[in-house]
Formats: C-alpha cells, structure tokens, sequence
C-alpha cells in the first residue's frame, strides 16, 4: 500500500469537545472582542494598522498558524486517485467552482441588497455581499476529513477531492473572486487579491507539503500523526484570536446593530443546503455509492472560512463588512454541517434504494 493510501485508509478522528463546541467559543470570543475592543481601542487599532501592501501582518501570522496544520494532512499524491472515483469527483467540483460562489452572489444580491437593505447600514451592504463571496469562492480543506468520518465516508475520495480542490484553488481562487466582486461592482484591488492568494494559498501548501514529507521521509506516518495532533489545538487557538481581534475592531458597529449578524446567517445558511442537497442528489442520479456522495455533499457545501477571514482582512479591513460576513460563516459552520451530517446518514436507505434503481 503506498503512503497516500495508507494514510488515507486511517480512520479519521471523531468531532472532539473542542470542535463540536466551535460555535460556542466563537461566541465567546465575539463577546471577549467587542469589551476588549471598547475597553483597549488605542490597541485594536495599532494592530489594524500593522500592515505592509494593505496585508495585515498579525493576521497573516495568525492564518498560516490556522492553515497550514490543516493543509499538512493533505497528500498532493492522492491527485492520482481521482480517477478511482470519478463521478462523485466530477460531481463536487462542479458544485464547488460552478455553483456555489454562483449561488452565493446570488443570493448575497437577493437578501442583503433588496430583503435585509432597509435594516443594514447603507455604506455596508457592498461589503457584507463581498464577504459572503469570498467565504463560497474556496471548498473547506480540513474540517471535511471529520465531516467524511461522521459519515462513513470513504477515506481514498475525500483525500484526493481535498487535495484537487487545493490544486484548483491556486489557479482559480483570485479570478473567481474578481469575477464576482466584478459583477457585484464592487471594485476589486487586484494586487492585493494576488498577494493574498500568494500568502494565503500558495506559501501555506508549499510549506505544509516540504514539512509532510520531511516528517514521513525521516519518521514515517506516526511522526505525522503525532505532529497533526500537537498542532491541531494552535490551529483552532489562532482561528479563535484572529476572530478576538476582529470583533475587537468590529465591535462598536455589533453593539449598534446587533441584528446584522442573524441577518447575514441567512443566505449562509440557504447555500449551505442548497449545495449539500444539489451534490447528493446529482451522485444519486450518477449512481455513486452513498459512503462517496456523502462526503461529497459535504465538501461541496462546506466553506473555506480561516482563508475568507483572512483574505476579507486584507481587501477590505478589520472594520469591513466583509469581514463581518466571513466571520458569520464560522460561527454558522459547525452546528450546520453537523445538521447536514445527520441528514445525509438519516437518508441512506433512501439513497441506496434510488441508486440501486
């Protein structure tokens, strides 16, 4: 067995305290943001100020602490093994790149610009429309290794979906983004966006791959094993400081317009189980085995939210409303995709009964 797929054959670990109370700490640290936030504002601000080429230099720290554990679990040479499932490959890319930041600025346009307009602030709207494109415009790649176990997913499909998504990511994730902020008409820093997809995408898979094999080429899986488990606690203690910061500069708006934040949850929550229920119901209608539509449904689903949070940062700001949106997506992620879990395991005898017809 090769090392891509015996690391892939390992069984994923099950959703932890920690993670499945995400949404919990999330609020928390919203909270924890907005008093530090009125309480040190000289210090909020010099650290929003700590930028160079308007990237944010305590947040870029805070993303690669974030990202690149994540991206260490990932086997570039899982590429190989797309053609073993090529349906439900087929399926989830189409709704990742075709459909989903599609669907997002549409329904972006549709609830923030025309339904919720006269309940948000008027110099916002652009921004929280900007937000939410960036958090469709890129498929999550770590938290669906725990959605796929959650489901009996197969273990080979969902590393080399993880790692085509991550191949495509690299190419497609600044035109993608440009196009839509385009068609939005909201204007769109060009050199910005690529030194962010350079900071954020590029350095962290580079980086994440040269560690990987240094580990398996001198220890072999175990190392890596032990490794992903030391740093999977900095990951989340970074995500959750980033998230600090922000609703540090965020805050006095939250406290002003408390609604915004459930207003902005809705179009998350609509292109969450559009694109769930779209990609299963396209691999039943390939006739793909459910352990692959199931995780397929959730990565097609899921979003990218550590790189959206950063990225929004680096565009628009700490006191964006884009920023906000992004942030929105990571205290939605956890309880929804959980509910998604349990629908799709729920629905398997209906699945299978259709497939097999």
């Amino acid at each position: 067995m090769s090392e891509a797929a015996l690391v892939a054959s390992r069984r994923a670990p099950s959703l932890g305290a920690f993670e499945r109370y995400l949404t919990l700490w999330v609020a928390l640290c919203i909270v924890a943001g907005v008093g530090l936030g009125q309480w040190l504002p000289g210090l909020f601000h010099a650290l929003g100020t700590a930028t160079v080429a308007q990237i944010n230099l305590p947040v870029a720290l805070l993303v690669w602490l974030m990202v690149i554990p994540m991206l260490l679990k990932i086997d570039l040479a899982a590429l190989g093994q797309v053609r073993n499932h090529w349906r439900g490959i087929m399926a989830t890319v189409g709704i990742n790149w075709l459909v989903k930041p599609f669907s997002m600025a549409l329904l972006g346009w549709l609830f923030i610009g025309v339904v919720f307009r006269p309940y948000l602030p008027a110099g916002m709207i652009d921004g929280y429309r900007a937000g939410l494109i960036l958090l469709a415009a890129a498929p999550c790649t770590a938290m669906v290794f725990v959605w796929s176990n959650l489901v009996d997913g197969e273990p080979h499909f969902t590393l080399s979906q993880v790692a085509l998504n991550d191949a495509i990511m690299i190419v497609a994730f600044a035109p993608l983004v440009a196009l839509l902020l385009g068609l939005s008409s909201i204007t769109v820093p060009w050199d910005t966006l690529l030194l962010s997809v350079l900071l954020y995408i590029v350095v962290p898979v580079i980086a994440a791959q040269l560690w990987r094999r240094g580990l398996l080429a001198k220890s072999g899986p175990a190392a890596l094993g032990r490794t992903l488990r030391i740093l999977a606690p900095l990951s989340l203690a970074a995500l959750l400081l980033t998230l600090v910061l922000l609703f540090g500069m965020q805050g006095a708006q939250i406290v002003r317009q408390p609604l915004v934040i459930a207003m902005l949850a809705v179009p998350i929550l609509v292109q969450v189980y559009f694109n769930a229920g779209l990609a299963y119901l396209v691999n039943r209608r390939l006739g793909v085995a459910w352990c692959v539509a199931g995780p397929s449904a959730l990565i097609g689903a899921s979003n990218f939210f550590e790189l959206a949070v950063a990225t929004a940062i680096a565009l628009f700001g700490f006191q964006s409303g884009a920023a906000l949106s992004t942030v929105v997506g990571v205290l939605v992620e956890v309880p929804v995709m959980l509910s998604v879990v349990a629908l799709v395991r729920r629905s398997r005898g209906w699945y299978e009964r259709g497939q097999a017809t």
